[in-house]
């Protein structure tokens, strides 16, 4: 009997970083039988996979033969022979003929006559002999890394016996380097694989993953934005990020702002090995190449380089650089531009600078290497700088005019400290906008080491706080301070106390306290005539007011957005029309709230706002979602997620809003996942606020998923997180309707009716008609519960038209989905089958696929005449076991399933009435019909028919 693979044998060692979809595919591939090619250029990983694949197939009767080849002893014949079959030959060669033993003891210890002399073939039968008896005791894995250096005596023999143990439990894992995909050479590779080869390339590493990298290497406290410089420059390739990491690690003196990142010598000449081809002009072409930050050939020739299109062709042909259509010069790779430049003298460097500061044209540019070209301070140099900083920042760049600042400040002279600080502090307020907090916050706490000025101060304690992001708990030693230092000043004190409302209301979770903290600093900042700071008090106090239910948060709302407005409040994610957008949401007008968002998010993408288009696509998410575009909603919540996964910024608003979009749109285990995440980073960063968002959204995903009992547990506690807050506005999460449901689900009707009538209450004060709709569905089931199925008909049947008139899409369908089950119940199968389809119908166009899963994958149709489901008998009394056979053998959702099978339900339709999916019905069905002993739905009919004339 052919022996097979199957899992691994051991336990399997930590995930690589960055490499679990490789992983995954290729554990399948040898694990169903077959072999796998790993492919990518040096240092992308190739090793790692190859030795933690062996390390996890190894066991359990699993022979593993290992080579790993080098470049300098590929000329060595059968070198790699010996490593594979060394330490084994002599376990099976008693089983081998005299002659291929002579032949394999010859290639494998060089003793005796050459390969040469002996014949060929006997070497050939020698190898594929051990292989066939290593295979008849137990699988045998090959495994061989840098396959492009094998010898080709050893890649020959090994091509001939892989064609010959078809049908054997003999597999291998190969990795070959190449820096394209190796499709020109993919029969010389594969030809030595014995079974038909997966080909997988090891992508490069994304930010976060090199972040992941780095910190698991002990480089954790390296600045955000200096791994995000280490991840450009590496372009994700983890052995070059690794050692640019090391070298940073190790380096006395950081590079300045602008400067490329030391490049170690051990990657310098890895990546420079062809520099040496190379004239000390074209040398002196590319460093000015590198040195520019878009280098064109028009742009060399104004720098001085007259023979630039020859020199760069040059480079082109030993394959470090390339030029495309429109004249620009790109790197084969970040590092080459790199080590060229750590190479070259600090004095080459200046030249460079200076040769493209007169033939930039573009004013940062021009700012910026004349910085780098100028060795000491100069204050026409800096004021240029911070002229481009602003010039940048309007441009929609604020993390270049954060780089420009500092460059600014360093070049300000000595005797004037003040400057020198606003620099730094308009610097550190371009990072915040470009989401590099972690450089904002060094920045700022620079800055306190030497300002004197309350006001530099207080806003360097502000950008302080809002460099920790959600962790204020971590800076609460940071307020009394600040407050000293604004002393009796009004503006100070209403910039610290706009600060202490948000503490309040994310550590605290008391949102009236925060709404009253935040309208005493909008008086404040009034009365020193900030309107900035005004406007986004006045803001954050409209939402607080209206999410616990305060009369004044319209009034509120309208002075936040009177006149005069200023325009960077304006598009904020903290500033007045999101507040907007969100209470508009809350308030039902969708349409309007989409308009709104969607301009937000368009300024916050032209003007580099990096954390406002992370908020604005989010909201435009929750709108899609509400609307039934589950689709566009996944889309961008996943972008969403990885935009915040790639700047490092607080994840768990994004893992909530994915968590949402998943349940709906996506995967259900994906959606606990993300949303159990985001519960857990909430706790430990101590956010009472954005906890209870992750519990409603790791709440709605147990209930789709069908874990009516885990449901009602998280959404338990969301009800006493938000009761310890003082929100009262049920449309801040809507998870009144999702609790209700799940309660009736698990039998605690008296609880759902509660949840449901405290609810009325706040949603009728407030107006919020889509609440009181999905009130009006959840009350629905409970009445059906109770055995008042023509009102449940009634009321869900008026909740699916009022939810559809209000465009909550999802809810009108998952409306119809209950209707569906209860006008079954009622002995009408034509209107249970029309709002089934219904319902199908919708989630189709949504693309809720979780809900199209419970229905099946489209409309049910009619049964055919004659069938069980077209002429089926009476059906059961409500919820009991009359009229169906004695199933005491039957598990309780066995029994309910028969006993829909007998009301004529189809497979689609008991899926939808017991929020299971299809499958999960044809294998309860599978398994009723094994302990019945019979075969079909039609037996089930015929069982309770002779048990009703028996009676």
């Amino acid at each position: 009997m052919e022996q097979g693979f199957g899992v691994p044998a051991r336990p399997r060692p930590d995930q690589v970083i960055g490499r679990g979809d490789v992983l995954s595919r290729a554990r399948g591939q040898l694990s169903q039988g077959g072999s796998v090619l790993l492919y990518g250029p040096a240092g992308i990983g190739k090793s790692v996979i190859v030795r933690t694949l062996g390390a996890e197939f190894a066991g359990d009767g699993t022979t593993v033969l290992r080579c790993s080849a080098t470049e300098s002893e590929s000329h060595l014949p059968f070198l790699a022979l010996v490593d594979l079959l060394g330490l084994v030959a002599d376990e099976v060669a008693d089983v081998l003929p005299a002659p291929q033993r002579a032949a394999l003891e010859s290639a494998l210890t060089g003793r005796g006559e050459s390969s040469e002399q002996r014949d060929g073939l006997a070497l050939r039968l020698a190898v594929l002999s051990v292989l066939r008896a290593l295979a008849a005791r137990g699988p045998v894995l090959i495994v061989v890394d840098d396959l492009q250096w094998m010898d080709p005596a050893s890649a020959e023999l090994l091509a001939f016996a892989a064609r010959r143990v078809s049908g054997l439990p003999v597999r291998m894992i190969g990795a070959v380097r190449t820096d394209g995909d190796p499709q020109d050479h993919h029969d010389r590779y594969v030809r030595a694989f014995p079974s038909q080869a997966l080909t997988l390339q090891i992508p490069a590493l994304s930010r976060a993953q090199v972040s992941e990298l780095l910190a698991d290497r002990g480089h954790a406290d390296l600045p955000r934005a200096v791994q995000r410089d280490i991840h450009r420059t590496s372009g994700g390739n983890p052995l070059f990020a690794l050692e640019l990491g090391r070298a940073l690690a190790e380096s006395k003196t950081p590079p300045r702002p602008g400067e490329p990142l030391p490049v170690p010598t051990s990657l310098r000449t890895l990546v420079l090995n062809r520099l040496g081809m190379l004239s000390a002009e074209t040398r002196r072409t590319l460093l000015i190449a590198c040195a520019g930050a878009r280098p064109t050939l028009s742009l060399l020739r104004s720098a001085g380089r007259t023979n630039a299109e020859a020199e760069i062709s040059v480079a082109s042909a030993l394959g470090l650089v390339e030029t495309d259509h429109d004249g620009v010069v790109r790197f084969a790779h970040p590092l080459i531009s790199a080590a060229l430049y750590a190479e070259a003298l600090q004095e080459d460097r200046r030249t460079a600078h200076a040769a493209l500061a007169e033939a930039a044209s573009d004013v940062i540019e021009r700012a910026r290497h004349l910085a780098l070209a100028t060795p000491g301070r100069d204050e026409l140099v800096a004021s240029g700088l911070a002229e481009a900083a602003v010039v940048a920042a309007e441009r929609g760049a604020p993390g270049v005019a954060a780089q420009l600042g500092l460059l600014a400040a360093r070049h300000t002279p000595f005797g004037d400290a003040d400057t020198a600080n606003l620099r730094r502090l308009d610097a550190a307020d371009h990072a915040l906008r470009a989401g590099e907090t972690d450089l904002a916050g060094t920045i700022a706490r620079d800055v306190l080491v030497t300002a004197t000025s309350p006001a530099d101060r207080v806003r360097a304690w502000i950008v302080v706080i809002a460099s920790v992001e959600h962790s204020l708990s971590d800076v609460d030693d940071i307020y009394p301070q600040a407050l000293a230092d604004a002393g009796d000043d009004p503006g100070l004190q209403a910039l610290v106390r706009y600060e202490l409302a948000w503490r309040i209301l994310l550590i605290d979770g008391a949102m009236a306290e925060a709404a009253a903290e935040a309208g005493r600093a909008a008086r404040l900042a009034a009365e020193a005539g900030d309107r900035r700071t005004e406007l986004f008090a006045l803001s954050f106090q409209a939402l607080n007011e209206a999410l616990s239910g305060h009369p004044d948060a319209e009034a509120t709302l309208a002075l936040a957005t009177a006149e005069p407005q200023d325009p960077q409040v304006a598009v904020h994610h903290n500033g007045p029309q999101y507040i907007r957008f969100r209470i508009l949401h809350m308030s039902d007008q969708l349409d309007e709230a989409r308009a709104t968002i969607t301009w937000l998010l368009s300024e916050a993408r032209r003007r580099g706002a990096v954390e406002g288009e992370i908020v604005f696509a989010r909201g435009l998410a929750e709108t899609e979602l509400r609307s039934g575009r589950c689709g566009t909603a996944l889309e961008l919540a996943r972008e969403g997620l990885r935009l915040v996964e790639d700047t490092g910024m607080y994840e768990v608003p994004a893992l909530r809003d994915a968590a949402l979009a998943e349940a709906s749109g996506g995967s259900v285990q994906r959606a606990l996942s993300l949303a159990q995440d985001g519960v857990r980073r909430a706790e430990a960063y101590g956010d009472m606020s954005y906890l209870s968002r992750a519990l409603c959204a790791l709440g709605h995903a147990q209930l789709v998923g069908a874990d009516h009992r885990g449901a009602v547990d998280t959404l338990r506690r969301v009800r006493e997180l938000e009761r310890e807050m003082g929100v009262t506005d049920p449309s801040r999460d809507r998870w009144h309707g999702d609790l209700a449901e799940a309660l009736v689900r698990v039998g605690e009707l008296d609880e759902a009716q509660a949840v449901i009538d405290a609810t009325r209450i706040p949603a009728t004060r407030l107006g919020r008609a889509s609440i009181l709709a999905v009130l009006d569905r959840s009350e629905g089931l409970v009445r059906a519960a109770r055995g008042d199925l023509d009102g449940a008909a009634a009321l869900l049947t008026d909740a699916r038209d009022r939810l559809g008139a209000l465009g909550y899409a999802l809810e009108e369908a998952r409306a119809s989905l209950a209707l569906s089950r209860v006008e079954r119940e009622r002995h009408n199968p034509a209107a249970a089958r029309t709002a089934l389809n219904d319902a199908a119908r919708i989630f189709k166009r949504a693309k809720a696929l979780p809900w199209l899963e419970l229905v099946g994958a489209g409309p049910a149709s009619p049964a055919p005449a004659g069938t069980a489901e077209a002429s089926a008998p009476a059906p059961a009394e409500a919820r009991g076991d009359q009229g169906i056979p004695d199933f005491s053998t039957l598990a309780a959702m066995e029994r309910q399933v028969a006993a829909l099978v007998l009301e004529g339900a189809t497979n689609r339709e008991i899926a939808a009435t017991l929020f299971i999916s299809v499958k999960t019905v044809e294998a309860t069905l599978t398994r009723v019909y094994r302990k019945l002993g019979i075969r079909s739905r039609v037996d089930i009919v015929r069982l309770a028919a002779k048990r009703r004339a028996a009676g």
